[in-house]
């Protein structure tokens, strides 16, 4: 989850470099600790269906983990998994930053199936 330093715009993108990306809708089913993290973080396993499921390294612990787990997110599905610190990152879970700097994930309004991409 990064973004712009000074909050500007990003360069424009055209509509191949979205449709590139494997957006997903997972539901959380696992979490863990991740003391070795750099920075506060969990490791979330999440299920996408007939994709299965994947893990990420989650800086979302402004969330308790027991609230987590059956939680709806949005994922980026296809990017290189990332190592950090000794644990494989296969998906990136989306969220935002609120004013007080907590990451709020991104998730639908209504239940749609595990595994569903992002249109």
């Amino acid at each position: 989850m990064t973004e712009p330093a000074d909050n500007t715009a990003k360069p424009q993108a055209d509509f191949n470099d979205f449709a590139r990306l494997d957006i997903r809708v997972g539901r959380i089913v696992e979490v863990a600790p991740f003391p070795r993290a750099r920075n506060p973080a969990y490791k979330v396993a999440v299920d996408l269906g007939m994709l299965g499921v994947r893990w990420s390294s989650a800086q979302i612990t402004s969330y308790p983990a027991e609230q987590l787990v059956g939680t709806d997110v949005v994922c980026i599905c296809n990017f290189a998994p990332r190592n950090i610190a000794g644990f494989q990152s296969e998906i990136l879970i989306l969220g935002a930053r609120n004013d007080a700097g907590d990451v709020i994930l991104l998730s639908p309004r209504s239940e749609v199936p595990r595994g569903s991409v992002i249109l």
